[in-house]
């Protein structure tokens, strides 16, 4: 029974890590909720989420400029 709200937690913190991340790209969070999501997220879930998300963003980047170029 605890693996099954222990996986849900995990989870729940993994969205919350992946919606924090999101924000701070975007660069635009109140302090308020920033310093909530802050406190229910695992740090690792963070780095691994901010990770992913800099190497979508470069990858998009890319992507995007040879497409412009190739035109």
């Amino acid at each position: 029974m605890m693996a099954a709200q222990n996986s849900k937690v995990s989870t729940s913190s993994f969205w919350r890590s992946v919606k924090l991340v999101a924000w701070s790209f975007l660069g635009i969070r109140s302090r308020a909720g920033y310093e909530e999501d802050l406190a229910k997220v695992n740090p690792m879930h963070v780095v691994a989420v901010g990770l992913i998300g800099g190497l979508l963003l470069v990858v998009g980047l890319i992507a995007l400029a040879t497409w412009v170029v190739g035109k």
